[in-house]
């Protein structure tokens, strides 16, 4: 082998160590920030990750908001229509969170079986339901039939 093959070898063979580094940490990286959606029963089945955010959708329960005095924590239930969650935020819910209507919490499941919200996000209007919510709807409606 010359020379001149020799230095291409090597200098291909880095950048194909260098691309693969690259790939490896991307993807590491995504993964770390990837989120799933579960609904309340894939929750209670075990299915939600310990101690990794998680999106958990559903309607929530009429008559099952709890405001803590002087706090801003906020406890609800949300609930697919099969099983129930208990959900604990502490911030200012949006203006168009109500009960009886269908949300998204981010959070982390905590020992107790309580998710521990971050984020709640609600429904921008009447009509407007989160498809991953809609569809959790429509599959507990179909295991309870």
């Amino acid at each position: 082998m010359t020379p001149r093959r020799k230095k291409r070898l090597i200098i291909v063979s880095f950048m194909l160590i260098g691309l693969g580094a690259t790939t490896a940490l991307a993807l590491m990286a995504f993964n770390e920030n990837m989120m799933f959606f579960y609904s309340p029963t894939e929750v209670k089945a075990g299915n939600a990750p310990v101690n990794h955010d998680f999106r958990l959708g559903g309607l929530v329960v009429e008559g099952s908001v709890r405001r803590e005095a002087n706090s801003l924590t906020v406890m609800f239930d949300l609930t697919d229509n099969a099983e129930t969650i208990t959900v604990s935020y502490d911030g200012i819910l949006p203006d168009l969170f109500r009960e009886g209507q269908g949300i998204i919490a981010r959070g982390q499941l905590n020992e107790d079986g309580v998710i521990n919200a971050s984020e709640v996000l609600a429904k921008h209007d009447e009509n407007y339901m989160p498809p991953e919510v809609s569809d959790a709807l429509k599959k507990s409606e179909g295991v309870e039939k």
